[in-house]
């Protein structure tokens, strides 16, 4: 069976392995895999810059999209044929997340995904919308999953419907939020390095973009568009380098999606956001009910996935250094042919 792995860290060590087809134990289901979406972390895994003492060789990726081809004893929610995802972590059903559930992360902590078969728990898939595509499937475990999180996620005491969002770039997470947001009643704000973009995001929905290239202080652009308040919710993927922006850009008492770490380090000065009242919450992407929650929602509404580019299983080591050079707009998937 052929299997990607990382032997030594650097996406140029990347290479195919055949290995056995993985038989299914007991709470396991083997999947066919389909295809794989990539996501950032899958760059800093494969550099070794995600966890420089990771074991090797990993197979890498977390987001897969497939069919079930058998399953093991006791398993009984799952059956051959089914159309199915991986979850992201594979033993994060509900609730908080824990030390232990960290340990079960898809293409990091344990092996991933970008194989022709792989095995999974029974409860570490989940099915995805009828009327979805593999390809489009692949992009919702890590993306999808952390882009609900960061704009339907927050409980009872805030819905960002009929507030504004903003959401930074226009990479899988951003577009996912831009149109979870759009669909929840609010208003979208859109920055990106490239106005070519931005014209695509707001043929997405997005009601107004600004280029932080041209306009550095975008901050108080975000402020001029809601009145000089600011706006209600940052989904902040940059990390420290643009958290400060993010600090300005919110209206007091606001709230910061933080889920990157795009825009590399930065001294970060956190009085600004004590003393506006802000609340930053960090978000690892989410846990299989989140999954389950997003899922039907997308069964309902006419939210699709935005895919960039999608390449052949044999040119998987084109789609990394596609993803890597950042000129993509929504998702990188690779093509995984039975």
């Amino acid at each position: 069976m052929k299997t990607v792995v990382i032997p030594a860290f650097g996406l140029d060590a990347l290479r195919f392995e055949d290995r056995p087809s993985p038989v299914p134990g007991a709470g396991q289901v083997l999947v066919g895999v389909r295809a794989v979406s990539l996501n950032y972390r899958d760059l800093l895994v494969a550099r070794g810059q995600y966890n420089p003492k990771m074991p090797l060789p990993r197979v890498p990726c977390s987001d897969c999209a497939g069919e079930v081809l058998a399953v093991g004893d006791g398993v009984a929610s799952v059956r051959v044929g089914d159309r199915v995802c991986g979850t992201f972590f594979q033993d994060w059903d509900a609730g908080e997340q824990t030390d232990a559930t960290a340990k079960s992360a898809l293409g990091g902590a344990i092996d991933g995904v970008l194989a022709k078969q792989v095995v999974l728990n029974e409860h570490g898939v989940i099915p995805f919308p009828a009327h979805f595509s593999f390809e489009e499937a692949a992009t919702l475990p890590c993306a999808g999953v952390t882009a609900w999180n960061a704009v339907a996620g927050w409980g009872r005491d805030f819905s960002v419907g009929g507030k504004t969002v903003l959401v930074q770039g226009t990479g899988g997470v951003s577009m996912f939020a831009l149109q979870f947001a759009k669909a929840h009643g609010a208003k979208v704000l859109a920055t990106s390095g490239s106005d070519e973009k931005l014209a695509k995001a707001v043929a997405l929905g997005a009601d107004a973009g600004v280029n932080y290239k041209t306009t550095p202080d975008w901050a108080a652009w975000a402020k001029s568009m809601t009145g000089g308040v600011g706006v209600d919710l940052v989904v902040e993927v940059g990390g420290a380098g643009t958290l400060e922006q993010s600090v300005k850009a919110v209206r007091p008492g606001g709230r910061i999606a933080l889920i990157g770490v795009l825009a590399g380090g930065s001294t970060f000065n956190p009085l600004p956001m004590m003393m506006k009242g802000v609340t930053l919450r960090g978000i690892y992407v989410g846990s299989r009910a989140r999954f389950a929650e997003m899922a039907r929602f997308l069964d309902g509404s006419g939210t699709r996935p935005v895919i960039d580019r999608g390449y052949p299983f044999d040119q998987f080591a084109e789609a990394f250094r596609h993803l890597e050079g950042a000129s993509h707009f929504g998702k990188v998937v690779i093509r995984v042919e039975t």
